[in-house]
């Protein structure tokens, strides 16, 4: 609960429009220099944020920071998918999978599971909705696998997570990972770095297999304007950094920013650096 109220608040485009409503009303109380002064920053904020790639700065160390793997080498034990893709209540309503912009973490575990036939496979996503629980990514996740093909019975479902944290730990009993297995982990780019974090502190060391990329890897800055797209890249570049500083204060996480091991570079074959 505490961290969708955290997410809430962090996330500007929240905050930005509280602000700039506090500020038009203070011009119309004796307090109006204060009002010109919060309504003038905020016109600012927005213009930056709109002109200038901030999503990009926020976001790129994040999705850089494991390389992109194009194929796996060898056999593999499992792989693990996280949830996060899902609209679980337009697929309630409509009767149809509804997946979000991060639907790569979706149609990259199809690739994968296809590619590798002896993999354990496990979807890993309860709910993390705070009003409508009973609204398990799992379902939705259950019914878009077998309309595209997997086996019935060959994905492992596991419902009762709502974070990352859970994530982890929930899955790690559902399949009990022993040293040495080869198990891959799917999840958006910008994610990875707090998922493998949490994932290490569970007692298991997973390869990275980062999708969902919202950035170039050597972007350069130009001169646009698209406010809604800077807002919502800045949102998520700062709440999985905060999302870094909290698990690694909470012991979630043994690492401030996790990054690959020697061990998670051999047997893949990574794209051109």
């Amino acid at each position: 609960m505490l961290s969708k109220v955290f997410n809430f608040f962090l996330n500007p485009g929240v905050w930005v429009p509280v602000i700039l409503a506090i500020g038009v009303f203070l011009l119309w109380t004796r307090w109006r220099s204060a009002g010109r002064k919060i309504v003038t920053g905020m016109a600012l904020f927005l213009l930056l944020v709109s002109v200038l790639p901030m999503g990009q700065i926020t976001l790129a160390p994040l999705e850089n920071r494991f390389p992109l793997v194009r194929e796996i080498d060898g056999a593999v034990e499992g792989i693990v998918v996280l949830g996060g893709a899902i609209r679980s209540h337009l697929t309630s309503d409509r009767g149809q999978p509804s997946l979000t912009d991060a639907a790569e973490r979706m149609t990259e575990f199809v690739k994968l599971a296809r590619r590798h036939p002896e993999a354990r496979l496990v979807f890993t996503g309860g709910s993390g909705n705070v009003l409508h629980r009973n609204l398990k990514e799992t379902d939705t996740a259950r019914q878009l696998f077998d309309e595209l093909g997997i086996e019935s019975g060959r994905v492992l479902y596991e419902s009762d997570s709502r974070n990352t944290l859970e994530n982890a730990r929930f899955t790690y009993w559902l399949v009990m990972p022993e040293k040495g297995q080869r198990w891959v982990l799917v999840t958006s780019a910008s994610h990875m770095p707090r998922a493998v974090g949490v994932f290490r502190a569970e007692g298991w060391d997973p390869l990275p297999y980062p999708v969902d990329f919202n950035t170039v890897r050597n972007f350069e800055t130009t001169f646009t304007f698209n406010l809604t797209g800077g807002l919502k890249g800045l949102g998520a570049g700062l709440y999985e950094w905060a999302g870094l500083l909290i698990y690694r204060i909470l012991g979630r996480s043994e690492e401030l920013f996790p990054g690959p091991l020697p061990e998670t570079r051999q047997n893949v074959t990574k794209s051109a650096e």
